[in-house]
């Protein structure tokens, strides 16, 4: 089976399931599936879908996968024990045909349902390219795999170009990602710092590296004060909960532009740095930068993470052009685990109730949007004093 240990995911997942164990362990989600690509036919995956998912239902924590989380200095040891009572369930879980499409439903508890995201969207990966690529060779992603090995090799300060693998959600498939995983930390040491994947954090003695998603930011919409005080109160709720530790803020939930208003000298000084998920790239840098120096904080005194489609030749660019401002790092996913001569789907798991109300994402990119409820987004549009995404891609 694809998943075969509840560590295949990444550490965003549990950390923000902590949250929800001490914030708010009575909300109810919804999460919902799509493929942005159009013409795409994942309905013959069903079958293999539902053993999957039955399968992955069955998993539970081993004592050795819990005292590892247990070294994570972050993770309290009341959640390390309900973990080890925890195991997901498949009545969460709904799938469908409609109109000749894959539906994907998730809905439920949000601290029963946190964890399906990330091993869903890597096990669909995974059968997909079974599907469409039976016989694919990986020579060609050998080959290519060793080409930004040396790309990296290639700059000036290659040991300062600091990157971590975020590829479990879009794999070509598990083996593969081991594969990638491994050659990189053998042959970049200085530059692969860490995986988001807890199960190959483990296996390979690197950092687990990940804070919050924008889902949790969404929650807030249900969860917090009124709706224009939601970004304010998760970064407040996530400092309480972590006190200094994972302190990397998500500035794309409502924008650049509201990220920006709501991220004043509190919350510079309280977070070590900011991470950009959609939008351009280097203007987001030059604004990060610029907030800090108006905040009279010294920017190279923050991280800046960059985790948007990257690849390798343009995250040096980014690097090459902010180096010496600020402290600057990268995580890198398909373009790592499913860039091997076959055309990899995008395809996502995003929030869109809580506690039977709708939340919203409105990124600094149209295709990255998440809304059920056009209403509803005109609202948080009105709130957050944004009325159109300005960058364009996804």
């Amino acid at each position: 089976m694809i998943i075969s240990s509840l560590l295949d995911t990444d550490i965003y997942k549990f950390s923000m399931m902590q949250v929800v164990l001490h914030q708010f362990p009575g909300a109810e989600v919804e999460y919902r599936f799509r493929c942005r690509d159009d013409g795409v036919d994942l309905t013959p995956l069903v079958p293999a879908l539902e053993r999957e998912i039955s399968h992955l239902c069955s998993l539970r924590l081993g004592d050795d996968e819990l005292e590892y989380l247990g070294t994570l200095r972050y993770l309290k040891s009341d959640f390390v024990e309900f973990l080890r009572l925890f195991h997901l369930q498949e009545r969460f879980v709904h799938i469908d045909v409609v109109d000749g499409r894959l539906e994907l439903r998730i809905r439920g508890p949000w601290l029963h349902t946190i964890l399906f995201e990330v091993p869903l969207l890597a096990i669909i990966s995974e059968l997909y390219a079974r599907h469409a690529y039976p016989d694919h060779d990986l020579t060609e992603g050998l080959r290519r795999l060793d080409e930004k090995i040396g790309q990296v090799r290639a700059l000036d300060r290659p040991d300062e170009f600091i990157f971590a693998d975020f590829g479990t959600r879009r794999r070509f498939s598990r083996a593969w990602h081991d594969e990638v995983v491994a050659t990189l930390a053998e042959a970049l040491p200085g530059s692969l710092r860490g995986t988001s994947n807890l199960r190959l954090a483990r296996q390979f003695g690197l950092v687990p590296i990940g804070t919050m998603a924008h889902e949790f930011i969404q929650a807030c919409q249900a969860l917090g004060p009124r709706l224009a005080e939601t970004q304010r109160f998760a970064f407040e709720v996530w400092a309480r909960e972590y006190r200094g530790d994972l302190g990397i803020a998500l500035s794309d939930t409502y924008s650049l532009k509201a990220f920006l208003r709501d991220f004043d000298l509190y919350f510079c000084k309280l977070f070590d740095g900011a991470r950009q998920d959609s939008g351009d790239p280097f203007a987001w840098a030059e604004a990060m930068i610029a907030h800090y120096r108006a905040n009279r904080i010294d920017p190279r005194t923050r991280n800046l993470i960059f985790s948007d489609s990257l690849n390798i030749p343009k995250a040096a660019a980014i690097w090459e052009r902010f180096r010496d401002q600020t402290n600057i790092s990268f995580g890198i996913g398909t373009n790592l685990t499913n860039d091997t001569g076959a055309e990899p789907i995008n395809i996502v798991i995003k929030m869109t109730e809580c506690n039977g109300q709708p939340v919203v994402k409105l990124s600094d990119s149209p295709g990255k949007v998440v809304s059920t409820d056009q209403a509803y987004l005109a609202w948080v549009r009105q709130a957050f004093d944004v009325h159109e995404v300005l960058a364009s891609g996804d």
